[in-house]
């Protein structure tokens, strides 16, 4: 498949081809993911919120782990398929999954003790925009963690620039300081992971 048609499904994926690209994305991306979980450091009466949630792949962590779920995503396909396969979960008010954008994310102010999102800031039209509105989201003393390949190795794949922004752990520790952030730090499992876990306090 072209990188452009990839690149599409992977900033929206729409379709049979959106869930197969998912698919495979979650096997790609399961350490990344299960390790920027790992960094959320949940506890049972946490609400926590995934931005990106594409093919799901944190998801049933994130349910088994805090008291409540919510997820946005750009990808209709995406929040519809949530809904139906977490039905029990959403219907006894444990989880919600909402189509929308994280410049515009559609929760309430201080609704979150954690926020998660991962390879979605290449996606994001501004850096600033996307985590001032986390930063609301979340409540005083609230941890985000954003993980993502950086820049250096993902401009190697070939991505169009019009669709993928890649961005250096530098220019994301910007962003979330000047959007009020503290403590900011990469956490890596290891030093020669090529991905970057970001941690950041409210």
């Amino acid at each position: 498949m072209p990188p452009r048609f990839i690149a599409r499904q992977l900033s929206r994926p729409t379709g049979l081809i959106g869930r197969v690209i998912g698919r495979l994305m979650n096997r790609h991306n399961a350490k990344m993911n299960a390790f920027a979980v790992e960094q959320l450091a949940l506890t049972p009466t946490d609400r926590v919120l995934e931005i990106g949630f594409g093919g799901g792949v944190a998801l049933p962590s994130l349910i088994r782990a805090a008291a409540f779920i919510g997820g946005v995503d750009r990808s209709r396909d995406c929040v519809q398929w949530a809904n139906v396969r977490y039905s029990a979960v959403v219907k006894a008010g444990r989880a919600a999954f909402r189509e929308g954008s994280v410049e515009a994310i559609p929760f309430e102010t201080a609704s979150f003790e954690k926020v998660c999102t991962v390879n979605t800031v290449y996606f994001w039209p501004s850096l600033d925009a996307g985590f001032i509105e986390i930063h609301r989201v979340l409540v005083p003393g609230g941890r985000v963690v954003v993980g993502f390949l950086p820049k250096e190795w993902m401009d190697t794949m070939g991505y169009p620039t019009d669709i993928f922004t890649t961005r250096t752990p530098d220019e994301v520790i910007a962003a979330l300081t000047r959007s009020g952030f503290q403590a900011v730090h990469i956490e890596r499992p290891a030093p020669t992971t090529k991905w970057s876990v970001i941690v950041a306090t409210r």
